[in-house]
């Protein structure tokens, strides 16, 4: 059965097929009430065999083997070891294999495709090495970058099958009540190698026909504009962009694609469809550069080949959030109000977010220490080791706060942006902003109740009120499989005089500590870590962090926005194992240790 919708007028004269793939997500239990929400955790952005790169990379597990691992199984890496989740299952997942060519790197080689007779397929076996095929220049990642077509290479019925495969996949594993899977792809926009990717989730199974891709156009923009066609069609889906840090100013810039400055229609358009920004993932984090926030200490954490200074801007959530407030008070417009969320981007349908047990992200290339620099290479070894492969991250995954493990739940949590990010870790983070919270919050579920019934949660705007400054609830509790927590900090941005700026205060110390009335920080708990075998010296930190938190610089004339960072111990980073296993001191030119954390989704203060 099939609804469709012509979408006229579009550039990329695009018809929408409505596909109905199995039952409708059910409703959100009605007597549901917020407090009764709890923390889920998850990855919104895993590639398997259908991605043309993950295949280049090796990569044959398929998306049902990417749900298996999410569920707490063991796969196999492209080089045959096992892998697994070290915390056991997640709450949910989605395959967001490449829209651009979908499938259509295992049908080049396959030959018993009609696709195998094209002439590029004779050029990648010729090369023996998948990741670069050239044809006339318009090979597969030269569509990526530019969205060229591949003149000849008519891959829809390629592409038809394996989209059908991931839908069908998603379907066969979404278990309400244990485990969520979303449909979804990844739409990826390069322009000159610039990082303009989103990663599109359905929220249920009613999806389009086809996915969007840069070959349709490269213009995000238009992305918005034909999600928005879908919803009309009654087909609901958010867009999530990612690697910001990677996209020269452009994730989040004044101006709209055609240079014009931003409006009221594109604020609205781009607030619409993308309501969270992936902050933290494999490629580095985008939360903060140390250029921009040069009074941060911690700002510089896993910045992963970080642009010069002067093509920061535009490029960091932070800035990004700080930006809104400015155009918000030039034009009345602010296209920048998002929450944040983590998530792997792991190439081997897996998410390799534990330290200790660090995989890589791009199967046969990155899959062993000597080939991604954190130990010696293998004399016998000619796979050459990647110049950026050190400076990854095991990083990161989703959280929201869910009443129960289901797609509507589940993505109606991102949609108000009660939604939270971790460096891997599954921290639980709560922070929320009202008035008449004080000492009356006292501990547990009624501390909870209290606080959604007095104010908002992350992700909502309160209404500065005359009664005074308002009062802010912040709660996090360490991952019993990770470190415990050192300290929970409120990051401030607000507006003033024209100008926009930005405050990191810390607000909850382990180990009985206080943050210092002028410096607002923590002082240090002395929390170290034994790079001998990784073990932990020192304090012993804390399992659970909370209190009430009030700004000292609140002025009621100053727009705001707030967020929570929570801040475990130091720990062993990834490359620091692989060189202990080795036997080996720890690799230069990155830490040997990190902090793991969480950010929360901001909340907005506003007149």
């Amino acid at each position: 059965m099939h609804a469709r919708a012509l979408v006229r007028g579009a550039p990329w004269a695009l018809l929408i097929a409505v596909g109905l793939h199995g039952a409708g997500p059910a409703a959100i239990a009605a007597d549901a009430e917020p407090h009764t929400r709890r923390a889920l955790f998850g990855d919104l952005h895993v590639h398997t065999v259908h991605s043309f790169d993950a295949y280049g990379f090796g990569v044959r597990a398929t998306p049902d083997d990417a749900y298996r691992y999410a569920r707490g199984e063991a796969i196999e890496h492209p080089l045959g070891y096992p892998v697994q989740l070290r915390g056991g299952a997640l709450d949910f997942y989605a395959v967001t294999d490449h829209a651009v060519y979908l499938g259509a790197m295992g049908a080049l080689h396959d030959p018993d495709d009609p696709l195998h007779r094209h002439p590029l397929a004779q050029e990648i076996i010729a090369k023996s090495d998948p990741l670069n095929p050239v044809l006339e220049g318009a090979s597969i990642p030269a569509a990526v970058m530019s969205g060229l077509r591949i003149r000849g290479l008519d891959a829809g019925r390629v592409m038809h099958t394996a989209w059908e495969r991931i839908i069908d996949a998603a379907e066969r594993h979404n278990e309400p009540g244990a485990f969520t899977t979303f449909i979804a792809y990844e739409y990826t926009s390069s322009p000159q190698r610039i990082t303009l990717h989103r990663n599109v989730i359905f929220a249920g199974a009613r999806v389009s026909r086809f996915p969007f891709s840069v070959v349709d156009s490269p213009n995000p923009e238009n992305l918005w504009r034909w999600m928005d066609d879908l919803r009309e069609a009654g087909v609901e889906a958010l867009a999530i962009p990612h690697n910001s840090n990677l996209s020269s100013g452009l994730t989040f810039e004044g101006n709209d694609w055609a240079g014009r400055p931003i409006d009221a229609d594109y604020a609205a358009r781009r607030l619409r469809n993308e309501p969270l920004v992936e902050v933290t993932q494999v490629k580095g984090t985008s939360e903060a550069h140390p250029a921009l926030s040069p009074d941060d200490e911690w700002a510089g954490f896993e910045v992963w080949a970080p642009p010069g200074p002067d093509r920061a801007p535009g490029s960091y959530a932070r800035d990004a959030l700080r930006a809104g407030l400015a155009l918000e008070a030039t034009s009345g417009v602010n296209p920048y109000r998002f929450g944040l969320i983590g998530s792997s981007d792991g190439h081997n349908a897996s998410s390799p977010v534990d330290e200790d047990r660090y995989f890589g992200k791009l199967g046969r290339h990155d899959g062993l220490p000597g080939r991604r620099g954190s130990a010696p290479a293998d004399p016998e070894d000619t796979e050459p080791v990647g110049p950026s492969f050190l400076s990854w991250s095991a990083a990161g995954l989703a959280g929201v706060w869910a009443e129960e493990n289901t797609r509507p739940s589940i993505y109606s949590a991102l949609r108000r942006r009660e939604a939270f990010a971790t460096s891997g870790p599954r921290i639980q983070v709560r922070f929320f902003a009202g008035y008449g919270y004080g000492d009356a919050l006292g501990d547990g579920a009624d501390a909870v109740e209290f606080a959604y019934a007095g104010g908002v949660p992350m992700g909502g705007e309160l209404r500065i009120a005359d009664a005074g400054p308002p009062e802010f609830y912040v709660w996090a509790v360490r991952d019993p499989n990770e470190a415990p927590l050192q300290r929970v900090q409120v990051v401030k941005g607000w507006m003033a005089g024209g100008e926009t700026y930005e405050r990191v205060f810390d607000a909850a110390c382990s180990d009985g500590l206080a943050p210092d009335p002028e410096t607002h920080r923590c002082p240090d708990n002395g929390a170290g870590v034994d790079l001998e075998d990784c073990g932990a010296s020192g304090a012993p930190g804390a399992t659970e962090l909370r209190g009430v938190w009030r700004d000292p610089t609140f002025s009621p004339e100053q727009a705001a926005f707030y967020y929570v960072r929570v801040l475990q111990n130091p720990t062993c980073r990834w490359s620091t194992w692989d060189a202990i296993r080795a036997g080996v001191a720890p690799a230069e030119g990155v830490p040997a240790t990190i902090q793991e954390r969480a950010w929360s989704s901001p909340i907005w203060l506003k007149r």
